[in-house]
């Protein structure tokens, strides 16, 4: 079969590259060779000329690593709108879904109305009267991901911390979530199709006296830091049976809510009295090696390279109706032929 792979070729192929793309799109590209496969990459950039030579490619799939372009992460749904365009199925999210994960306030009404626990939220706007959620809160850029904005300032005690920090935040991002900070346990749950893999929970045992539990820019990426060692991944998580099942089942339903397919991860909050609350909805989550996917499906028995042909078959099986059947089929649910 002839895979194509998508990725973020601003970042990657910059002066100063992003070795952790790069790195993604050769362990990928060499498990898919593995496996008999011919691989062409489709580094992605904004003149788009990337999009002639796919359609020329005539490939079969398309594995798409692709989180944005130049690192915008708003730029990652109109590119995959272009493998909706031509037809060429891929691996992960719909664009649709990929939009709707990006606008964190969207997602929570989208959670609310469906009855899955969220915590109390509101969004400030420059000019905006902020509205109370109580304390202690979280800021957050409403519409970004892998953590951007978000450090140990972003949780605040009292209404004149929370306008300051949103004032600072104000000078980047428009829209900023302000929710009910939940104090208690972390736990991802990670999704290949329709299966729930073992669940992880982040350890937070180690992060020094003062420091709030959250996982932060710093923590992801600043490797070494005192709040990456503060924020250790324990899988599978200690839980018990039926607690583990209720967090299985709001993650399900969460992902099942944005129209979630492919593979994911829902993060979510246990509070002080055994209650699970829903923090984020992750489509095509970090699919790295050594990133929490990855360690989930390990505990689960597959390893990485069977993890990323699962992906493959998720996307292979999900391809649907053919393009020159649909409008025959459309009109005839339509009443006429």
């Amino acid at each position: 079969m002839k895979i194509g792979i998508l990725f973020d070729g601003m970042s990657a192929l910059a002066p100063v590259p992003d070795m952790q793309i790069l790195e993604s799109v050769e362990q990928i590209e060499t498990i898919l060779a593995d496996a008999g496969h011919h691989c062409v990459r489709f580094p992605v950039d904004g003149e788009a000329r990337w999009v002639e030579r796919l359609r020329r490619a005539r490939v079969d799939l398309v594995f798409n690593l692709c989180e944005g372009i130049d690192g915008v992460a708003e730029l990652e749904a109109p590119s995959i709108g272009v493998l909706h365009l031509l037809g060429v199925p891929f691996t992960g999210a719909s664009a649709n879904t990929l939009q709707l994960c990006l606008d964190k306030n969207l997602v929570n009404t989208i959670l609310d109305r469906a009855g899955i626990p969220v915590p109390r939220w509101t969004v400030a706007r420059p000019g905006d009267e902020i509205t109370s959620v109580g304390f202690p809160a979280i800021a957050k850029p409403a519409a970004e991901d892998a953590s951007l904005g978000i450090e140990q300032r972003s949780v605040v005690r009292s209404m004149r911390a929370l306008k300051s920090r949103v004032a600072a935040m104000h000078q980047i991002w428009d829209e900023v979530l302000v929710q009910r900070f939940v104090t208690g346990r972390e736990i991802n749950v990670g999704i290949v199709g329709d299966h729930v893999l073992p669940i992880s929970e982040i350890d937070f045992g180690a992060m020094p006296r003062g420091k709030w539990n959250i996982v932060s820019y710093s923590s992801k990426w600043a490797t070494g830091s005192v709040e990456d060692l503060g924020t250790a991944p324990r899988c599978p998580a200690d839980l018990p049976e039926e607690l583990a099942s209720e967090i299985e089942q709001i993650a399900l339903a969460a992902w099942s809510a944005v129209g979630g397919s492919g593979y994911g991860r829902v993060d979510l909050r246990i509070d002080e009295s055994g209650r699970p609350w829903v923090l984020e909805v992750n489509a095509n989550a970090d699919i790295s090696a050594d990133a929490g996917l990855a360690r989930m499906a390990k505990v689960a028995g597959l390893s990485y390279a069977e993890l990323i042909l699962a992906i493959v078959d998720v996307a292979l099986a999900k391809r649907g109706i053919d393009r020159s059947d649909r409008w025959e089929r459309t009109l005839q649910l339509s009443g006429v032929g």
